[in-house]
Formats: C-alpha cells, sequence, structure tokens
C-alpha cells in the first residue's frame, strides 16, 4: 500500500484524507454522546460514593460519642496483648488514621518517662510501658503520634481524640 500511495499525488491525497474526516465526524459526535452519558453516570456513582462514606463517618462518629469504642489511651490501659493492626484507628472526626510513622512497616506508639522515649510495636509493649508509668508521646509532647493512610502527612493528637475499633 506504502508504494500505491507513492504514486499518487498531494492533491488526491488531500482530496483521501477529507472525504475520511467527513465520514469519521458522526463517529466522534456518537463518541462524544456516549462520553457524556458516562460522565453522568461516572457522577452519579461518586455522589453515591460520598453519600455512603459520609452516612458511614457519621455512624462512627455516634459510635464514638456513645463510647462503642475505646480510644487509644483506654485500649493502652485496658490491654495486655495483641497487634495494632488487630485494631482500625479513627480520629474523632471519624478520619481513619494510622498509628506511628509514615512510611513504617508496622504501627507503633511512642512512649516516654519525662527523659527517654520508647517505641512499642504491640499492645504487650505497650501494657509494660504503661504499668511502668510511661505516658504516650515523648518528652515534653504528650499525645499520639498518627499520620493518614497513603500519606506522608503526620499529626500529633491528643490520645483521647483517637479511637480504636476492631479491624474486619
Amino acid at each position: 500500500m506504502a508504494e500505491e500511495l507513492s504514486s499518487i499525488d498531494e492533491a488526491e491525497l488531500e482530496q483521501r484524507i477529507g472525504l475520511i474526516r467527513e465520514r469519521m465526524r458522526p463517529l466522534e459526535q456518537n463518541l462524544a454522546a456516549l462520553r457524556a452519558e458516562r460522565d453522568v453516570l461516572l457522577t452519579e456513582l461518586r455522589r453515591r460514593e460520598r453519600g455512603a462514606n459520609r452516612a458511614s463517618r457519621a455512624d462512627l462518629k455516634a459510635g464514638m460519642k456513645e463510647g462503642k469504642f475505646p480510644t487509644v489511651a483506654e485500649l493502652v490501659a485496658g490491654s495486655e496483648s495483641g497487634s495494632l493492626d488487630d485494631y482500625v484507628f479513627n480520629l474523632k472526626t471519624g478520619g481513619e488514621v494510622r498509628l506511628g510513622f509514615p512510611g513504617a512497616r508496622a504501627q507503633s506508639l511512642t512512649f516516654t518517662d519525662g527523659v527517654k522515649a520508647a517505641q512499642a510495636a504491640d499492645l504487650a509493649g505497650a501494657a509494660e510501658l504503661y504499668e511502668a508509668g510511661w505516658e504516650l508521646g515523648s518528652p515534653g509532647r504528650p499525645g499520639v503520634r498518627v499520620h493518614f493512610p497513603g500519606t506522608r502527612q503526620e499529626r500529633l493528637v491528643p490520645a483521647i481524640e483517637v479511637f480504636a475499633r476492631p479491624a474486619g
């Protein structure tokens, strides 16, 4: 076909391109209409997902207010063993967080005796430090270090503002 096209003059090539563009025009219009229909449906899906997410967060926040879920401080004070990964942690606003440093493979809690800091990788280690009189936080900075899943954004929040609910 390349040899066949090389023998055609420029005017003929321009004419063929014009004819093909004319044949494509209705298809492109149909495609644009289909894309518009698809976008309307995708917008509706996103609206429903936002509504479901909003309702889920409202239920979660109501459960926190009712005392269904312990705070991290209550969890540490009342636990002697278990993994931090057995729980999903949420701020009092309902947003999900992970404990410890962003990018860490495992969640952790930081404790201080006022001078030194120590990391607890599970509830047994946290209970041990808590029983020894250590507090959640680092020297001069009480609280729980949290980060938002999938981000490098981290915060230090009071332990009574982070709630734990069983994973699953």
